[in-house]
């Protein structure tokens, strides 16, 4: 009886330190993956290519990802506009522009050539009447080279209206270029513009209303522009 008894609380003292070494299952605990949350940190470029640009990275610091999103370019419409004009409204998407371009810039073109030609007639008129090439065997040559329309001036020796003639035609020569110069600037001009204003988001926050007004002074009947922002 007394050895059962020593065996029965050996038993006890066995089971007691093994629940003291064994955890206890209910209070096992779970590491658990908690994701952390996420800031968003713009980024502002010295361009507008990128203007757009976030950083998307978690608070740890770790496995940063940068999102790009591409956006219009003032400059790219600025570069095509200078080399080819109308390219930079194509870009632009401002479609009805390029025959407006190719007009402003296709006239004094026009203008150009069709005085560079008259220019030319009439600078030969003047050195046959200037050279005395009018007369002699070589005359028939010379004079079979000359504009029908210079000829009366040649054969009656009006030196001088040729050269009027000449000088006005090569006015007008330097006119027509100063003015092609002048359009093709124009056209960078409105596609730089055009370009900024791509990008340019206008909310219904800004609203401009036109209304009309009573001058005090004058008691006249006028129009004013209203420019709100809510």
């Amino acid at each position: 009886m007394k050895i059962f008894l020593n065996i029965v609380l050996l038993a006890l003292m066995f089971g007691k330190a093994y629940t003291q070494v064994t955890p206890d299952s209910s209070r096992t605990t779970r590491d658990t993956i908690v994701s952390a949350p996420v800031d968003t940190i713009p980024v502002f470029s010295d361009t507008t290519q990128y203007n757009d640009t976030s950083v998307i990275k978690t608070k740890a610091g770790k496995d940063s990802v940068v999102v790009k999103k591409k956006v219009h370019s003032p400059r790219k419409a600025t570069i095509r506009s200078l080399i080819i004009p109308g390219w930079g409204q194509i870009y632009n998407k401002k479609y009805w522009k390029v025959p407006i371009v190719y007009g402003a810039i296709g006239f004094p073109a026009y203008l150009f050539t069709f005085n560079r030609k008259w220019y030319n007639k009439t600078k030969y008129a003047l050195s046959i009447v200037a050279n005395n090439r009018y007369t002699g065997p070589a005359a028939a040559d010379s004079l079979a080279k000359v504009d029908p329309q210079l000829k009366i001036f040649v054969e009656l020796k009006e030196q001088g209206s040729l050269v009027n003639y000449r000088n006005e035609f090569r006015r007008d020569m330097d006119y027509a270029i100063l003015f092609t110069i002048l359009m093709w600037g124009l056209n960078v001009v409105d596609a730089t513009v055009d370009g900024h204003l791509k990008g340019f988001d206008v909310g219904d926050e800004l609203s401009l209303k036109v209304r009309p007004t009573v001058i005090p002074n004058t008691m006249t009947l006028g129009v004013s522009l209203v420019m709100s922002y809510r």
